[in-house]
């Protein structure tokens, strides 16, 4: 059985999208994840960590493994990701890249739905 977080894991994961990410008040849906300086198209922005979860729930990734959808209980800043019909981001698995060149001060966002 693991524990979550592992040491320092949380604190080390949101150092290294310090730079890049804040959260802020989001015109959205309450607080909302922006882009701290410019992003280029395709860049890494960061993982979204957290225990496993079970059932749905607030701030829960799920993601297609093939055969199972496995989900996360986001714990870092990622879990502060509002929904976009035109998002500029995208989960692969749960490491989240830029669709597109995101400018300093824009909102993060990803597309909630499933195809």
């Amino acid at each position: 059985m693991s524990v979550w977080p592992p040491t320092g894991a949380l604190y080390h994961a949101n150092r290294r999208t310090n730079g890049m990410v804040h959260v802020g008040r989001s015109p959205i849906h309450g607080k909302g994840l922006f882009a701290t300086l410019e992003i280029p198209r395709g860049e890494y922005i960061g993982t979204y960590l957290g225990p496993e979860a079970k059932k749905n729930g607030s701030h829960v990734l799920w993601v297609d493994a093939g055969n199972e959808w496995i989900g996360r209980r986001g714990l870092n800043r990622l879990r502060y990701l509002n929904h976009s019909a035109s998002p500029n981001a995208e989960f692969d698995g749960f490491d989240l890249y830029a669709l597109r060149r995101i400018r300093a001060n824009e909102e993060i966002t990803i597309d909630y739905h499933w195809d």
